[in-house]
């Protein structure tokens, strides 16, 4: 089993930056596909950005160039860097995790979530 916990979110304003984490606890995640996906109010969920364990990575098309996805394997962690942040992005992040996958953008290829943390960016 794993159990993942995102950190990170909050309140700014447009153009700044925030660092969302999420920690995986219970396996090495060292093989795992890491995903973050968001969920606007109203919205299905989305694809934001993933790493393969091999550190292939891949973004949306709104947040390439903003948005970086990283692992520190030795803390079990992924990170999401979100610069130049815009109210469009506005929604709960997920981070999500698969290990029998090497690549997905749907939401329904990964087996394990994180309860989400909110990110509002205001105008």
């Amino acid at each position: 089993q794993v159990q993942l916990v995102e950190s990170g979110g909050g309140l700014v304003q447009a153009g700044d930056s925030l660092r969302l984490s999420c920690a995986a606890s219970g396996r090495t995640f060292g093989n795992y596909l890491m995903g973050w996906f968001r969920q606007a109010p109203g919205k299905e969920r989305e694809f934001v950005a993933a790493e393969t364990w091999s550190g292939s990575t891949g973004y949306t098309d709104s947040v390439k160039g903003r948005f970086t996805i990283s692992r520190d394997k030795a803390k079990n962690t992924v990170y999401l860097q979100m610069n130049n942040l815009k109210p469009e992005d506005t929604a709960v992040y997920y981070c999500a995790a698969d290990l029998t996958t090497y690549w997905a953008t749907m939401a329904n290829k990964y087996d394990y979530w994180g309860q989400g943390t909110q990110v509002t960016v205001s105008s």
